[in-house]
């Protein structure tokens, strides 16, 4: 159709850290400062200065979304963002994990980045279920994309995360 680009949205199973894209998104504590699963990984691999620029960022709120560069990364950027704690779905979680794709992708979109990385957010430490999340991660990357050709790649931690992705795309 005139007007619409194609959505590209391609799903790798494996270490977020590795990517050469131009941002990779981190699912962080609002510290911003490191903590477990992706958000260690990512600040190990980019190395000490992140954790400074980081510091001067003074944490980030759930939903909302920072940007710092990559340093010791493949990837240009991190776009660092806050996924909601899972409490049942009442307490307004569903719009909070849409609000960290929608927010990192804005700031793809004002930084005219061309590819982004996504891990599954919410879906470890903080107990988001995983089909849940995911169908809400491909809902609002769709939404994001209606008139753009980024490239997005959803990086699956392991087997459970690829298939749902696979199934929803």
């Amino acid at each position: 159709m005139k007007g619409v680009k194609a959505v590209r949205i391609r799903i790798v199973r494996g270490d977020i850290t590795r990517l050469a894209v131009d941002a990779i998104v981190n699912a962080a504590n609002e510290s911003l400062l490191g903590g477990g699963g992706v958000d260690g990984a990512i600040h190990r691999a980019a190395g000490k200065e992140l954790l400074a620029e980081c510091k001067t960022l003074h944490g980030c709120e759930t939903g909302q979304a920072k940007m710092t560069k990559g340093y010791q990364l493949p990837a240009k950027y991190v776009i660092h963002t806050v996924g909601p704690v899972w409490h049942g779905g009442s307490q307004g979680e569903p719009e909070l994990l849409a609000d960290c794709y929608r927010n990192s992708f804005r700031l793809a979109f004002e930084n005219q980045l061309k590819s982004i990385a996504f891990p599954a957010i919410s879906t470890g430490v903080y107990g988001y279920p995983k089909d849940e999340a995911a169908r809400i991660a491909i809902d609002t990357i769709n939404e994001c994309l209606k008139h753009s050709d980024m490239e997005v790649v959803l990086v699956a931690y392991g087997e459970i995360d690829e298939r749902l992705y696979q199934k929803l795309i």
